[in-house]
């Protein structure tokens, strides 16, 4: 028993966190010692503009900029698309119901990366062309940004399905009797409690997001990597460029993920108390 007990706080150690992280410092001596690598470095993340901007955009190169702004905007648009479409998942309207299905089973039945050329090259310039607007208006970072908050909207709008299903029937009831309507009763009682049990989900989307955002380099768009692409096609140091990427994204989702779990930890601290 007691060499059972010795043995169990080895396995629960995260050997696999050690093995990131060291591959991780390995690249970041290799990124400031090796030259190939430093400027492979350079030019993926962009050259900081100096004395053309303010703030973040002055102190972090193009391509970095470009990946960060892209996820972010178009994860705060797919929460918003995601949310509607997740009430309209669980509307008691017939059309409202089954116009959020169709859009949510179209979505989740074509793969991403034919989605982005079919939204930001066919979908998005007829709707500009509807709306009388100048496509050559319209950048192709804002057509990349559009493409992944619909397509991750439907996901979106799946996970505030069950988190809204995951509630007891019995707290709108309760609402309804105090005298609330059923869209006050949605609002002020069983979203709150929904997007809290959502949250670990909706955070991992985040992550994923970030991860695709570089499906938007096929449409041009200059973040890491299609910069990647373009050095690698200058210089055809594929093993610098590739090993720097990964080592990009690597350290972004690595960071998101710890922040994640502290998150978590807190939250469910909080929650026994």
């Amino acid at each position: 028993m007691p060499a059972n007990r010795a043995a169990i706080p080895w396995r629960d150690f995260p050997w696999w966190l050690v093995v990131i992280i060291l591959f991780l410092v390995l690249m970041a001596l290799t990124l400031i010692s090796d030259p190939n690598y430093n400027r492979a470095f350079t030019f993926i993340i962009g050259e900081p503009r100096s004395g053309t901007g303010t703030g973040i955009t002055a102190l972090v190169g193009k391509g970095l900029t470009v990946t960060v702004y892209t996820t972010l905007v178009a994860y705060v648009i797919a929460l918003v698309i995601g949310l509607i479409a997740g009430l309209g998942r669980v509307s008691q309207n017939f059309v409202v119901r089954n116009i959020a299905i169709t859009y949510i089973e179209f979505v989740r039945g074509v793969p991403t990366l034919v989605l982005i050329f079919t939204l930001a090259l066919v979908v998005i310039p007829a709707a500009a062309q509807g709306l009388g607007l100048n496509l050559q208006s319209i950048p192709d970072n804002t057509r990349a940004i559009l493409a992944l908050a619909i397509i991750y909207g439907a996901y979106m709008a799946e996970i505030f399905r069950a988190g809204i299903e995951s509630i007891p029937k019995g707290q709108m009831e309760a609402a309804r009797s105090v005298g609330m309507t059923a869209s006050q009763g949605m609002i002020y009682i069983i979203l709150p409690q929904a997007i809290r049990n959502v949250l670990p989900a909706l955070w991992n989307d985040f992550i994923a997001m970030l991860k695709d955002s570089s499906l938007v380099s096929v449409l041009a768009v200059r973040d890491i990597t299609q910069m990647a692409r373009l050095y690698a096609g200058s210089s055809f140091r594929f093993r610098e460029t590739y090993l720097v990427l990964t080592f990009l994204y690597l350290s972004m989702t690595l960071i998101l993920s710890l922040v994640l779990r502290l998150i978590e930890r807190r939250t469910r601290i909080g929650g026994e108390r």
